[in-house]
């Protein structure tokens, strides 16, 4: 298989596993944002979060969980900055669903999540929120 984090899950790459089990892998990423930043990926090769089973989907926040403050702890960070880019269009560049657990310091000169995006909906909130429900009964 191409994918390389399916390469890192089966063992053919190696990676700084920090955690493991039946459903889920957490590595160090090899081009951080930060010291200790992490990825969370399902073992199962699935592109967008969307598309996982509800029990991977489980299990995958499980391990986000149960590592957020291990990670904050083992690096003196004051904090951590969770995401999940959701699709190319995100920059999401390996289509594969992955969790970054990215340590942050308060003086680290990176934004909040609202600093990667203009300010500004272009729609109204009502009709928005009619549109989401209206697919949700579609699935």
């Amino acid at each position: 298989m191409s994918c390389i984090f399916c390469r890192i899950i089966g063992g053919e790459i190696p990676a700084q596993v920090v955690a493991r089990d039946e459903v889920t892998l957490a590595f160090l990423d090899v081009s951080p944002l930060a010291d200790g930043h992490v990825l969370v990926v399902p073992h199962s090769h699935v592109a967008r979060l969307d598309d996982l089973e509800p029990g991977e989907a489980d299990a995958l926040f499980r391990t986000v969980v149960r590592l957020s403050g291990p990670v904050r702890d083992a690096l003196g960070a004051d904090g951590s900055t969770i995401g999940v880019n959701n699709g190319d269009a995100t920059g999401q560049t390996v289509p594969h669903v992955h969790v970054h657990i990215v340590p942050r310091w308060h003086a680290d000169g990176a934004g909040s999540i609202h600093s990667i995006f203009p300010p500004g909906a272009k729609r109204g909130v009502a009709e928005v929120g009619d549109a989401i429900r209206a697919a949700l009964e579609v699935r």
